[in-house]
């Protein structure tokens, strides 16, 4: 094989890993944060990915250390920035709470994730 020829395989292979490693939605940040100390008044839990949403099939749920839901409605993608989603919070009472998310992305490819938090 020439060296053009090899050059130009190993550019089509790392295209093809590099679209599939965007294929799934992961997150880039969290507020709060995995292992944050917030207050009690913490209004809403926010995580913004990567990649945009499909709002029908991706969620952010929130429980406390008995596993009851500690939301005041369902997670909502924000219409004009699909990489975004919050769910707003009940009041917190002091304690572990655990945020677990699934993010599917537009193209239908499916991640999920947990991290606890705590109020005080």
């Amino acid at each position: 094989m020439n060296s053009s020829r090899a050059r130009g395989l190993v550019a089509a292979l790392t295209l093809g890993v590099a679209q599939l490693a965007h294929a799934h939605a992961y997150p880039t940040h969290q507020a709060p944060s995995a292992g944050a100390t917030v207050s009690t008044a913490q209004k809403d839990v926010a995580i913004d990915f990567d990649d945009g949403l499909e709002p029908a099939f991706s969620a952010i749920t929130v429980t406390d250390a008995q596993g009851k839901p500690v939301t005041s409605e369902k997670s909502v993608v924000d219409p004009s920035n699909p990489k975004h989603m919050t769910v707003a919070l009940n009041t917190l009472t002091p304690g572990v709470y655990t945020v677990a998310w699934v993010a599917v992305a537009a193209d239908g490819h499916r991640t999920q994730g947990h991290y606890n938090f705590t109020a005080k």
